[in-house]
């Protein structure tokens, strides 16, 4: 809470925050809400430019553009002319409360303000998935409706090299081609069933029914196999390869990306927590990246089998899945 000029909190904007249980810290100066801000970055800040207006909105302003705090949301409480609203419109701000609101509007407002911020910070900001936070809900919940899923996690295979030949830009669009094949491709198969999220990178997460994920993963690989050659130079895709340096500077054949996807069910297995299936789906992965081309693999093991071998199912040119 920002007070220049020490005046207490409106009392319905008061009221709401102990409603919440939100610890509230008063300060007085813009260098002193941004000192605060750029250590813990706050749930949110309300500025208070009721009267000491020019300060107050200098601080909204302030936090809005730092690329650290920006991400903070900023609710200013201020008087009832019109000039007022659109001067705090103006610095920055994403609410507004003024002083003539009604009574019932100020939790609604306020509520609407937290639902809005959390999902700017659970999506990712280049693909605008959901991210691992709202991975792991959409897990938990499933575990605890107990329907049978299946929790893929996808990858890119040379993907770095890729980046080091062309560019981090290049590289950022074939994330986001990425991302848009997952998503039409689940959403399109499964509905509102089917969830994707992006972890970060190029590690993505999708989950869905388990009765339609073969034909989804298959899809999947199938569309990316399609599609990705036409990221690559003329020259690079006629040869399918391209020479690169590893770690130590040697050159060495490049093939074109590929995807490898790792899947793992409850069909046959029990998991407490969403961790666990976590886990299971990063070591299915790891064991997809080891196979050459775009695969997927499925966890068929059961809780008392461990030892048991998954299942590998490749992509190949005539867009037809092989088992093995």
């Amino acid at each position: 809470m920002l007070a220049p000029d020490g005046r207490p909190l409106p009392e319905l904007t008061r009221s709401w925050l102990d409603a919440r249980r939100l610890p509230v810290l008063e300060v007085k100066s813009a260098d002193e809400l941004m000192s605060i801000a750029l250590r813990s970055r706050p749930r949110l800040v309300v500025v208070d430019a009721r009267t000491a207006s020019t300060e107050a909105l200098k601080a909204c302003r302030r936090i809005k553009t730092d690329s650290f705090t920006g991400i903070v949301p900023v609710c200013v409480c201020t008087s009832n002319e019109d000039l007022a609203l659109a001067a705090a419109f103006g610095a920055g701000a994403d609410e507004v409360l003024r002083d003539n609101v009604p009574a019932a509007e100020v939790p609604l407002r306020l509520d609407a303000l937290l639902r809005r911020s959390d999902r700017d910070t659970f999506v990712h900001p280049s693909t605008r998935l959901p991210g691992a936070m709202e991975i792991e809900l959409d897990i938990a919940r499933r575990l605890e409706v107990g329907t049978h899923f299946a929790v893929c996690y996808a990858d890119l295979d040379h993907f770095k090299e890729y980046n080091d030949r062309y560019s981090y830009y290049d590289g950022d669009r074939v994330i986001r081609i990425l991302s848009k094949i997952l998503h039409d491709v689940v959403k399109g198969m499964c509905g509102e069933d089917g969830f994707v999220g992006h972890i970060g990178g190029d590690d993505f997460i999708f989950v869905m029914p388990v009765a339609q994920v073969h034909e989804t993963c298959s899809e999947i690989v199938q569309t990316f196999d399609a599609l990705v050659p036409f990221q690559y130079s003329e020259q690079d895709r006629r040869a399918g390869y391209y020479f690169g340096k590893d770690r130590r500077g040697q050159l060495h054949k490049v093939p074109l990306m590929t995807v490898s996807i790792g899947v793992v069910t409850n069909e046959r297995r029990t998991f407490a927590h969403a961790a666990q299936v976590s886990e299971l789906a990063t070591e299915m992965k790891s064991y997809a990246k080891t196979l050459p081309g775009s695969v997927f693999t499925i966890d068929r093991r059961s809780d008392a089998h461990e030892n048991e071998l998954p299942t590998v199912h490749k992509s190949n040119a005539a867009g037809v899945g092989e088992e093995q």
